[in-house]
């Protein structure tokens, strides 16, 4: 028996959350308690990061006004989307691809300015630092669905417009406005495969033996 090991009710409650998580776009009334939001938070700050570089900020949106222009900014980007698709512009206009109006909460998530000063493990993949980022939110929705929150990522703006928007500094960029609260029941499946959009492929499509492509 391995001694590091979780109990096996821990397991299953790690293995639940991550196959119950959604991205999520429809949201009930109701608030968190800063202890609450806190908690999450502090989730995401868990997370790994290259060099430990924590290249993570979060903007809590708290100004009517503010919440109000994010969302425009990213309806201007879902009609660009829209006419960019081309002949099924029509089907993603009718997807619902965001919940900012209807949250509790609303985070931007953001890379921090300088991150070119930080050299270690991404000489070579200066990406790491968004999958560091990535990493944060990751945590961050896994602890919300753990307590039976919804959480949206949503990715349809202009980074720059939203730098403008909320002040940061030259060099820190925008990826993700997310939209965190209660909801009225998560998805069954991902939103994206209820609605007929796409359907997910099985990891044994995706998962290779020594060389690109091969199955081993």
């Amino acid at each position: 028996m391995n001694p590091h090991a979780f109990s096996a009710a821990e397991q299953a409650a790690v293995y639940r959350a991550i196959a119950e998580r959604r991205d999520m776009r429809h949201f009930s009334p109701g608030t968190l308690s800063d202890e609450q939001l806190q908690r999450l938070l502090q989730a995401a700050h868990c997370a790994p990061s290259v060099g430990l570089m924590q290249p993570w900020r979060f903007i809590r949106i708290t100004q009517p006004t503010l919440r109000q222009r994010l969302g425009e900014l990213v309806e201007e980007e879902r009609l660009r989307t829209a006419e960019a698709l081309g002949e099924r512009g029509n089907a993603f206009m009718q997807l619902k691809v965001e919940g900012i109006n209807e949250c509790a909460e609303l985070l931007v998530a953001a890379l921090m300015e300088g991150r070119e000063a930080h050299v270690f493990g991404r000489r070579t993949l200066p990406e790491m630092d968004l999958a560091s980022l990535a990493c944060a939110i990751q945590n961050l929705w896994l602890a919300a669905r753990v307590e039976g929150l919804g959480l949206g990522w949503v990715s349809l703006f202009d980074p720059q417009a939203v730098a403008e928007l909320l002040g940061l500094p030259p060099g820190a960029k925008a990826v993700a406005i997310l939209c965190l609260g209660p909801v009225p029941a998560f998805y069954a499946q991902p939103m994206l495969v209820e609605q007929g959009w796409i359907e997910p492929r099985p990891l044994h499509e995706l998962l290779f033996t020594d060389r690109w492509g091969s199955s081993g």
